[in-house]
């Protein structure tokens, strides 16, 4: 009986690690939108930041999740297709 070929296996992606990376808080993340933001032509402070972001997520919260999910789904999709 003749043995069955097997297909060949292809190699698993690299996981990143978790462990070097530090868990961000949304404090942290306020931050990071607010250095971003903030530059030559647009003065933001991290105060502004923080109370957009709140409203933000204040209209998202009048959603269901399934639909707020889809709209931050679409935001990264989006993200990622900027440049930067």
């Amino acid at each position: 009986m003749a043995k069955k070929k097997s297909a060949p296996k292809k190699k698993a992606a690299p996981k990143k690690s978790t462990a070097t990376q530090k868990s961000s808080t949304l404090g942290d993340i306020y931050n990071q939108v607010a250095a971003r933001a903030d530059t030559k032509g647009v003065k933001i402070n991290v105060a502004e930041t923080k109370r957009v972001l709140a409203c933000f997520f204040d209209v998202l919260e009048d959603y269901k999740p399934a639909d707020a999910f889809d709209f931050v789904a679409k935001g990264l999709k989006r993200a990622g297709t900027r440049r930067r």
